[in-house]
């Protein structure tokens, strides 16, 4: 039997990632250049292991579910260097702001 959490944690989680949804628009409101795009992406991998580790229940899972849900992560960030790799070796497109 796993282990369930209490609905004070899932509360509380619940407030985090509404409050980072809000911290997410605000700071999207200011002008970083190109770290707009870095600020927003760390607080959605946040969010995203808070949903993983608190809501999925991934925490308190066996080490062989830890290990898949590891190796679709290891995937996406191949797939996901490998869209960046091609993005920025491309030397035809057009110079301007990025995002």
């Amino acid at each position: 039997m796993h282990p369930v959490s209490s609905v004070r944690t899932y509360v509380l989680v619940w407030l985090t990632l509404t409050i980072l949804t809000f911290v997410t628009y605000y700071v999207a409101q200011i002008e970083l250049g190109e770290w707009n795009i870095v600020v927003a992406l760390l607080i959605a991998f946040f969010k995203m292991m808070l949903v993983i580790l608190i809501f999925m229940n991934v925490k308190a899972e066996s080490p062989l579910t830890k290990l898949f849900v590891g190796a679709g992560f290891f995937w996406m960030v191949l797939l996901l260097g490998q869209v960046a790799i091609d993005y920025i070796s491309r030397t035809w497109m057009p110079e301007g702001k990025m995002w």
